[in-house]
């Protein structure tokens, strides 16, 4: 879920996506290029990233991943789902509160 969401705002190759999740996170999750570059394969063979090769400014050849139909339809679910695992967790860790009888 953290690969989709940093594509979501943009298509972007694999360095960019490990920029943007360090950045959105405020540097909580810096994953290597060991841990992302398989996770971005095994989501383009799910469907849901595409991906293409295009020349970087330097001339280097790069590949840029998007969302695909599929991805988006599976990152609103997933935000779903997290909206709601997370409020439940925050309602249990939150300040106790006397029981009532």
């Amino acid at each position: 879920m953290i690969v989709l969401a940093a594509v979501e705002a943009a298509p972007a190759h694999g360095y960019a996506i490990i920029d943007e999740i360090r950045r959105r996170s405020g540097g909580a999750f810096d994953l290597p290029e060991g841990t992302v570059y398989p996770v971005l394969h095994r989501l383009e063979a799910s469907q849901l990233l595409s991906s293409h090769w295009e020349k970087s400014p330097i001339g280097r050849r790069r590949r840029v991943y998007a969302l695909t139909k599929r991805g988006k339809a599976s990152m609103v679910e997933r935000r779903t789902s997290w909206v709601q695992f997370s409020s439940a967790v925050n309602g249990l860790l939150a300040e106790p509160r006397p029981c009532r009888t």
